[in-house]
C-alpha cells in the first residue's frame, strides 16, 4: 500500500527499523485488510439489501444499524477484560471464523426461504458482536508485535489499510446488491473474513501475557480497573468524551445519508457505494499524513483542526440538488476530505492513547474507549431514523451533521490541544486519582 510504507520508509530514514521486514505485523496488516474489507462491505450490503431489496422505511433502517451496533454497548468492556489475558491471535482467528459462519448462514437462508429482516437483524448483531472482539484485539496486538516508538508506524500502516478497505468495502457491496441477489451480496463479506483467518492465523509470535493464578481479579475488578485508569487520564478522558459526542452524531447522520441518497438524490445502489467509497482514498491520504504532521505542527494543532474540517465539510450535502452528474462529484469531494481529516484524526489519537497506556492494560483501554466512544451509536442510529421521518431528511442531515461538531470543540478546550510534537509517555496521568500503578514497565 503506497500510503502506508511511504509512511513506514520515511520513519526509517530516523533509524527505526522497518516494520515492513517483520512478517508477524505483516500477517497482521494483511489479515486486518482483509477483515476490514469484509467489515466495510458487511456496513453497506446490509442497509442497503434491507433499503432496496426489502424496501425497509425509515424506522425500521434504525433499527437494523443500531442492532450491528448493539454489541459495541453490551460487550466492549467485557471484551477488554478479556483480550488483556488471552492472546490475540486466537481471539482475532476466531472473531474471523465466526463471522464468516454468521454471514454464510445469512446467504443459506435467503437461498433456501428468502432472506428478510430477521436475518438482516441476526447476522448484523453477530457480525457486530464479533466485530468488537476482533478491533479490540488487533489493537492491542500491535502493542506487543512492535516497539512503542513504531506505534505511528504501525498504526500508519493499519489506518491505511482500513483506509484501502473504505475503497472497496463500500463500491463492492454497492454493486453486489444492485448486480447480484441479496445471498451472494451478503456472503461476499464472508469470503474477506476468511481469507483474515487465513493469514492471521499464521501469525508466529508468542505473546507475553499476564500469567493467571487463583488469585487473578475478577472480570468485573479488571473491567473497572479499565474504567479507573481512562477516567483518572485526562487525555484519554477527554478522547473518550470527543469520540462519544462524534459517533452519536455520525450513527445517527449515517442512517439519514443512507436514506437521502437513494431517495432524495435518487442515485442508484452502485452510485451510493462509488460516493461512499470516495472517502476511501482520503482516508489513505490522511494515514499518509498522520506520519509527517503531528511531527511538525503538534499532536494538539493537528487533532482539532483536521477535526473542525473533517466533520465541517458534511455540512454541504444537504445543500446538494440537482442530476447525478453533479450530485455524485460533489459527494466524492465530500466524502474525500471527510475521510482525509478524519483518518488524520483516527491515527493520531491512537497513538496517543496507545503511547500512555501499559501494555498490561491495552486491551481494557481498547474497549472502554470503544464503549465510552461508540456506546450509544445504535441510539444515536435509531434517533437517525427517527429524525428522518418526522423532520425530512435534508433537515435531519443538516442537524446530525452539525452535532458532530462538538467533538472539536471537546477536545479545542481539553489538554489534547496543548500536546505538542512528542507523544506523551504512560506517566502522563493522575495518579492520586487513579489509586493505582500506571507503570508496569
Amino acid at each position: 500500500m503506497p500510503s502506508a510504507s511511504s509512511a513506514v520508509s520515511d520513519s526509517g530514514r530516523t533509524g527505526l527499523p522497518s516494520l515492513w521486514r517483520d512478517g508477524d505485523f505483516l500477517r497482521l496488516w494483511a489479515g486486518q485488510t482483509a477483515s476490514q474489507l469484509g467489515e466495510h462491505g458487511s456496513l453497506v450490503v446490509l442497509p442497503l439489501i434491507a433499503v432496496l431489496t426489502l424496501h425497509a422505511g425509515a424506522d425500521q433502517l434504525g433499527a437494523l444499524r443500531a442492532a450491528g451496533q448493539a454489541p459495541i454497548l453490551l460487550l466492549s468492556l467485557f471484551v477488554g477484560a478479556w483480550v488483556d489475558r488471552w492472546r490475540t491471535r486466537t481471539v482475532m482467528v476466531l472473531a474471523d471464523l465466526g463471522r464468516t459462519l454468521a454471514l454464510g448462514a445469512a446467504a443459506v437462508a435467503g437461498l433456501l426461504c428468502g432472506l428478510g429482516l430477521p436475518a438482516l437483524f441476526l447476522a448484523a448483531f453477530a457480525v457486530g458482536a464479533l466485530s468488537v472482539f476482533f478491533d479490540v484485539a488487533y489493537q492491542a496486538s500491535l502493542v506487543r508485535l512492535v516497539k512503542r516508538d513504531q506505534l505511528v508506524q504501525g498504526n500508519s500502516a493499519l489506518e491505511g489499510s482500513r483506509s484501502a478497505a473504505q475503497i472497496g468495502g463500500p463500491a463492492l457491496g454497492g454493486a453486489l446488491v444492485s448486480l447480484l441477489s441479496a445471498p451472494i451480496a451478503a456472503a461476499s463479506s464472508g469470503l474477506f473474513f476468511a481469507l483474515s483467518f487465513l493469514t492471521i492465523r499464521r501469525i508466529r509470535c508468542r505473546e507475553s501475557i499476564p500469567e493467571r493464578s487463583e488469585h487473578s481479579p475478577r472480570v468485573w475488578r479488571r473491567i473497572h480497573e479499565g474504567l479507573r485508569f481512562v477516567v483518572g487520564n485526562n487525555l484519554l478522558r477527554t478522547v473518550g468524551l470527543a469520540s462519544a459526542a462524534f459517533q452519536f452524531s455520525f450513527a445517527a447522520m449515517m442512517t439519514v445519508y443512507l436514506l437521502f441518497l437513494p431517495r432524495e438524490l435518487h442515485l442508484s445502489g452502485t452510485a451510493v457505494g462509488l460516493a461512499l467509497a470516495a472517502t476511501g482514498p482520503g482516508a489513505l491520504l490522511g494515514s499518509v499524513l498522520a506520519a509527517r504532521l503531528p511531527n511538525r505542527f503538534g499532536y494538539g494543532v493537528v487533532l482539532v483542526s483536521a477535526a473542525a474540517l473533517g466533520d465541517g465539510v458534511l455540512l454541504c450535502v444537504p445543500v446538494l440538488h440537482g442530476p447525478s452528474a453533479v450530485t455524485i462529484p460533489a459527494l466524492v469531494a465530500v466524502n474525500f476530505v471527510f475521510g482525509a481529516f478524519g483518518q488524520l484524526v483516527n491515527v493520531t489519537v491512537m497513538a496517543v492513547r496507545q503511547a500512555v497506556t501499559p501494555d498490561r492494560m491495552q486491551g481494557r483501554v481498547a474497549a472502554t474507549i470503544t464503549f465510552v466512544g461508540m456506546g450509544l451509536t445504535p441510539f444515536g442510529s435509531l434517533l437517525g431514523g427517527l429524525l428522518a421521518g418526522e423532520w425530512g431528511l435534508r433537515t435531519s442531515f443538516l442537524v446530525t451533521a452539525g452535532g458532530m461538531m462538538l467533538s472539536p470543540v471537546l477536545m479545542a478546550l481539553s489538554p489534547l490541544a496543548r500536546l505538542g510534537r512528542a507523544l506523551p509517555g504512560i506517566g502522563h496521568v493522575r495518579p492520586a486519582v487513579l489509586n493505582c500503578p500506571v507503570n508496569d514497565r
